[in-house]
């Protein structure tokens, strides 16, 4: 009984520093950059398009910090929203932009989500894109 007590005495001691060791670890990363990333907008709602027009846009950001700002990644919700963005470090003051690609070739309304992953003292940022795509046309067939 003495060793199933000094046995899980040491397990816990063990979880105990290696959680300190990781909260540590995580405040030094957040706390070290002073990159900060400031978007123009944060939704983009195309309204209602036409089926198979241009789902193009853009999310004009600037960096506001004093550190370079990486974008280290940049992910939609789906594959039917595809995102562009800058890969080299955006200097203090400069700004960039991200490219939003969604397919219009599916009919409805729809609202997709885009996350933005960065250095930045504000880590991570949502950009919404919404809208409604019209119904496919009538394709007329041939004999008609």
């Amino acid at each position: 009984m003495k060793k199933f007590f000094l046995l899980m005495g040491i397990l816990l001691s063990i979880g105990l520093v290696s959680n300190a060791q990781t909260e540590q670890t995580n405040q030094n990363v957040t706390d070290s950059s002073n990159a900060e990333i400031a978007f123009e907008t944060l939704v983009h709602d195309y309204g209602k398009v036409e089926f198979g027009a241009d789902g193009s846009c853009e999310f004009k950001f600037k960096n506001t910090g004093t550190d370079p700002l990486v974008l280290n990644n940049v992910q939609s919700t789906c594959g039917c929203t595809v995102p562009e963005w800058p890969r080299n470090p955006i200097a203090p003051g400069q700004s960039a932009s991200i490219k939003v690609v969604y397919n219009t070739k599916r009919s409805g309304v729809f609202t997709k989500g885009i996350t933005v992953m960065s250095n930045a003292k504000t880590a991570t940022v949502r950009l919404t894109i919404k809208g409604e795509v019209a119904a496919q046309p009538d394709v007329p067939t041939l004999g008609q």
